[in-house]
């Protein structure tokens, strides 16, 4: 696993690939990362279930829509951090960012929106203070991410029922990384010089 140096110095020399604003919006994320007895972690979130929500339940990195008051997409990744687990963002060391992607949900095709991801290293981000958009939030060893077995298949009715590739980090079937989240983890570890074992392999189905 690469330290964070490395990931320093690979993110700093990243020319992240930004992509127009959708008309249905912008979104923004923050990959939040620290350290803990020589171990590097990263924030997940598991989204509250709401209804008229296309990513309800899905475990995400905490973010969410650039209002009018967000100078920047970035200033939306750290307002939303701060209002969803009680982080604050003011003062992490800003390590880079990722390549945009284009949210297409199968229950809201007509809902594209472009969002960014922005990644953070946090000395003493404090306790996790989630509010009512936010079912639960924990730290995950960044390491564990790249281990073959905790590669699974996540199925959906809708699409019809194709089986994407996911990363268990918590409770089976429930805690599951998959989708724009599992995309941005792609992304990031390719950038570190990383690569995620093969997303087709050892997925248990």
């Amino acid at each position: 696993m690469s330290s964070l140096e490395r990931i320093r110095r690979a993110l700093s020399a990243h020319e992240p690939e930004t992509l127009p604003v959708s008309p249905n919006g912008h979104a923004a994320v923050a990959v939040i990362l620290r350290e803990v007895d020589g171990v590097l972690e990263v924030l997940f979130i598991e989204r509250a279930k709401r209804e008229g929500d296309p990513w309800s339940g899905h475990m995400a990195f905490p973010g969410g829509r650039v209002d009018r008051v967000d100078e920047h997409a970035r200033n939306a990744a750290e307002r939303e951090t701060l209002e969803e687990v009680g982080v604050s963002l003011a003062d992490a060391e800003a390590l880079g960012r990722l390549d945009d992607l284009r949210g297409i949900h199968a229950a809201a095709p007509d809902r594209e929106t472009v969002i960014s991801a922005f990644v953070y290293f946090v000395v003493d981000p404090g306790p996790l203070k989630p509010n009512w958009e936010v079912e639960q939030a924990f730290w995950f060893p960044l390491a564990s991410l790249c281990d073959p077995a905790r590669y699974v298949g996540y199925s959906m009715t809708l699409g019809g029922g194709f089986c994407y590739p996911g990363i268990l980090v918590g409770e089976p079937e429930r805690h599951v990384v998959w989708g724009l989240t599992y995309r941005f983890l792609e992304f990031f570890f390719q950038v570190i010089g990383c690569p995620l074992p093969n997303r087709w392999e050892g997925r248990g189905v």
